[in-house]
């Protein structure tokens, strides 16, 4: 019984491990795809798609699938994907954006719907939770291994036109006007490796889920980002202090 339990512990971290790479390489997906979308899907052309497929190369994405997600960009293979955004509340009223990149609107509108009404949830309209979000560019710069500290790096981000700047012990966060986000980067990026540089939602203020809609709560945002289609989940909640 030992033998076979410790096979079902391996296994299940195993689980745990691909499912969350699974996720890494859905999130890089996206990326790749806009950054190409956004530009030529040549990266010797693109800077943000060569760094975006310098994650990729970290990650140990495989290649066909980079490759995969810069034809949907330019259309190979006849496929065309749309980029939408569904909005609408979890369990407890928590607001909940949904980023999706499909090529069947039908398909991943039905799964969004779904997942929300499975978790005590509900699908709103467009507008419904959007306004609850500040739209910011995003850049992330990691401390290992950097030879600079705090206060020059945030020079060079006002510089750059940053609106803001966050400090923790693994990385800088930046904060840009999207508009700002293209300058803001390629200014960076001749003094810095870039760990991430998007466009990202934010929420103005988080609703603290209720204790008893925490695991309904985490079921939906576990489903929404099963989905192949969807490639980010915004969230406009916390969970309780007691609840990792």
């Amino acid at each position: 019984m030992s033998g076979h339990s410790k096979w079902h512990n391996i296994q299940g971290r195993k689980n745990a491990q691909d499912a969350k790479r699974g996720k890494i390489f859905q999130k890089i997906s996206r990326d790749l795809y806009q950054a190409a979308k956004a530009g030529d899907p040549d990266p010797a052309n693109n800077p943000q798609l060569r760094l975006v497929m310098e994650k990729a190369r970290a990650a140990n994405m495989p290649k066909d699938n980079v490759q995969r997600a810069i034809d949907k960009a330019s259309g190979a293979g006849g496929a065309k994907f749309e980029e939408i955004t569904y909005e609408g509340y979890g369990p407890g009223g928590t607001a909940v954006m949904v980023a999706a990149l499909t090529d069947n609107k039908n398909r991943t509108a039905a799964a969004v719907r779904s997942a929300f009404t499975h978790h005590g949830g509900s699908l709103g309209a467009a507008g419904s939770v959007s306004y609850m979000f500040d739209r910011k560019g995003y850049i992330v710069i990691l401390r290992d291994g950097l030879d600079a500290d705090e206060d020059t790096v945030l020079m060079d981000a006002l510089d750059a036109g940053a609106d803001d700047m966050k400090t923790s012990d693994d990385q800088f966060e930046i904060f840009t006007d999207p508009s700002s986000l293209t300058a803001a980067r390629d200014a960076l990026q001749e003094k810095y490796n870039l760990d991430t540089a998007e466009v990202r939602m934010f929420p103005e203020n988080t609703t603290e889920v209720p204790e008893d809609k925490v695991s309904q709560y985490q079921g939906l945002i576990d489903e929404l980002e099963a989905n192949d289609d969807v490639s980010d989940v915004y969230e406009a909640a916390k969970l309780p202090e007691n609840v990792e």
